[in-house]
């Protein structure tokens, strides 16, 4: 597609190339015609002058339109070659001086175009930003840009790999978590949990946890056991251990069903100073912070705790790789859906579409300031390579039209001056 592209776009400027050669040669042609009239009406007027003196007038007229057409002939041929082949001074002007020509085109573009203010002022006529918004909005280029990170995520994870980037975050995390203070971060991640009265939830499991264990059957006679184990063997006697354990869990279980049904229970309040107090501790209390930091230690020092950086890494790694170049995967149309939103709010976004398009401004003013000189260097380097029939050729027929013209100009500004002079001498020297 792109070689078919480009060679109808050869094609075309081939054919314009044509046209203009066309044109160029038909122009040549009736500067020719006009200077050979101009000659034939000098000789006819010259001879007609003895019978006809007004034909004086016309003869001045052609003799110094002839001189000027000629005079401007080889002006416009000395731009380009040597007239008639001649090795006369100071012709084949472009030719001659193809890299002096090179050097100041590339200069004068580098000075005139690629300056700081004309560069950022046409920049500012180009809304980036839009251009980015909608190139993200349209969905199948979203897909497709999804599809593209897919396909460099192994390539990016395996030079992770290799960078020793991966150690160095495992490194910089153990050294980031021995840094921690647990005990006042357990005392901040406790207050938050307390705020809305989320340890009183816990309280509650702890309730119904002993509760199912009131009604455990098994639990129970564990209990029978052990009261019966600690009574007289008179007691016994009487089945005692059996009233006791019957009167402990009726009353425990009313406890229970109190504290449940009651939101401001005494023993509420209590739990509530408790976990208050502990969390005073944890803030304030050098002996709470040391023993945190020293299971802190204890744990990171543990094997475990290297090797499992390492197996959240491998894991990590496949579960990104699996979903990132699989087909139609649920990271992909994550990512598809995530870059058509961005484009969406891109468009709607005035704010950050200005911000986006000065950073374009900024970013490109300063690499084209950066590379002006190389681009300079470039065009003259190309100008310079230039073959001389090619270079003279692609000069010609883009301006020789209009040089052209300046042989008929010169004609005409001949012919009048030519009649001026001839009325000047009749009246002022005759």
């Amino acid at each position: 597609m792109e070689n078919s592209t480009a060679y109808v776009a050869h094609g075309d400027a081939a054919s314009q190339d044509q046209a203009k050669i066309a044109a160029l040669r038909r122009t040549k042609f009736a500067a020719a015609m006009a200077l050979l009239g101009c000659v034939a009406l000098f000789a006819t007027a010259k001879m007609l002058e003895p019978s006809y003196p007004a034909m004086g007038l016309v003869a001045a007229f052609a003799e110094a339109a002839t001189i000027g057409g000629l005079a401007d002939w080889y002006a416009v041929v000395a731009l380009f070659r040597r007239p008639l082949g001649l090795p006369i001074p100071h012709t084949a002007i472009i030719p001659a001086n193809q890299h002096r020509i090179a050097d100041n085109l590339g200069r004068f573009i580098e000075v005139n175009f690629l300056a700081p203010g004309p560069v950022r002022e046409k920049l500012r006529q180009v809304d980036f930003a839009a251009l980015v918004a909608d190139w993200l909005a349209d969905e199948k280029r979203a897909a497709g840009l999804s599809r593209f990170i897919g396909r460099l995520v192994p390539q990016m994870l395996a030079a992770v790999e290799q960078s020793g980037l991966r150690e160095f975050v495992g490194r910089r995390l153990m050294d980031e978590l021995e840094k921690v203070q647990v005990a006042p971060l357990a005392a901040d991640l406790l207050s938050a949990f307390t705020h809305d009265r989320g340890h009183q939830k816990l309280f509650d499991e702890l309730v119904r946890g002993v509760s199912g264990f009131l009604a455990d059957e098994k639990a129970l006679q564990a209990m029978r056991e052990k009261i019966r184990a600690e009574l007289p063997t008179l007691f016994n006697l009487f089945r005692a251990d059996a009233y006791l354990l019957k009167k402990i869990v009726a009353s425990a279980a009313t406890l229970l069903d109190d504290v449940m049904a009651d939101p401001d229970h005494p023993l509420r309040e209590e739990f509530d100073r408790f976990v208050q107090g502990f969390i005073v501790q944890l803030k304030t209390s050098e002996d709470y912070a040391k023993r945190a930091d020293k299971l802190k230690r204890d744990l990171l020092a543990r094997p475990e705790m290297r090797d499992l950086v390492g197996t959240m890494w491998g894991s990590l790694r496949s579960f990104i790789e699996q979903g990132a170049t699989g087909k139609d995967t649920a990271i992909q149309s994550h990512l598809t859906n995530m870059f058509v939103e961005i484009g969406r709010h891109l468009a709607q976004d005035p704010k950050v579409k200005a911000d986006m398009n000065a950073g374009f401004i900024v970013a490109l003013a300063a690499f084209v300031e950066s590379q002006k000189s190389g681009v300079s260097s470039f065009i003259a380097d190309q100008v310079k390579r230039w073959d001389l029939a090619q270079l003279t050729r692609l000069i010609e027929i883009n301006i020789g039209k209009d040089l052209q013209y300046i042989r008929f100009n010169g004609m005409i500004v001949g012919g009048i001056a030519g009649v001026v002079l001839y009325v000047f001498e009749r009246i002022f020297l005759t």
